[in-house]
């Protein structure tokens, strides 16, 4: 994600791009965000931790108060971001997902389909983005990504979600991408989507 951040930072002008780690979550550098990670199984996107996300956005608003704010989530961390953005819209005003577990329920079923026995079935109290999605702000604008051979958060989990938000009017960037799969952040055609985004909210930071 590091690298990421500084793709962005370089490519989109006037831009300034943070990297934040999910409550539990670390880095490869030994950077560990506050707060209990969750067993990984779909159970993290849940109102405390996106409240804890909130928090630090609100952080950044008050340093850079003329900013446009683009939430770039990746696998869980779309989901976290999908969830952000229609909890606090105030906070955000445009969203990247890549490889996102949009139709919870949904994906959590499959999961287990693939994993029998590892936990997938149990009951959680995360946020389905599809069940939230009506919290966006209609001037969001959205970019989402899944590669054709993602076989974690295949494409029809992600599909649902942007028809939902096109259906509420919300400018959508829906790209599937050939064959791509499951680790795609750092590919070329999610850094133009996430500065095309940007360069889209140009006129609201003047």
């Amino acid at each position: 994600f590091n690298a990421f951040a500084t793709a962005v930072a370089t490519t989109v002008p006037d831009s300034v791009a943070i990297a934040l780690l999910r409550p539990g979550y670390s880095d490869r550098i030994g950077n560990q965000s506050p707060g209990n990670r969750g067993a990984d199984l779909g159970d993290n996107y849940t109102t405390d931790r996106i409240t804890a996300v909130a928090g630090a956005l609100e952080a950044l608003r008050m340093r850079y108060p003329r900013a446009g704010v683009v939430v770039v989530g990746e696998s869980g961390g779309a989901a976290v971001a999908a969830n952000l953005a229609a909890m606090r819209p105030d906070l955000v005003n445009g969203i990247v997902l890549v490889g996102c577990p949009c139709a919870l329920p949904e994906w959590r079923r499959y999961m287990h389909g693939r994993v029998p026995g590892a936990g997938w079935n149990r009951p959680v109290e995360s946020l389905d983005p599809l069940q939230t999605v009506g919290g966006i702000a209609p001037s969001l604008r959205a970019a989402i990504l899944v590669g054709t051979e993602d076989d974690v958060t295949p494409v029809r989990f992600s599909r649902p979600y942007a028809e939902a938000l096109a259906l509420r009017g919300i400018a959508t960037d829906y790209r599937i991408l050939p064959g791509r799969g499951h680790a795609i952040l750092n590919d070329p055609e999610v850094l133009d989507a996430t500065a095309r985004l940007a360069a889209a909210l140009l006129p609201r930071r003047a």
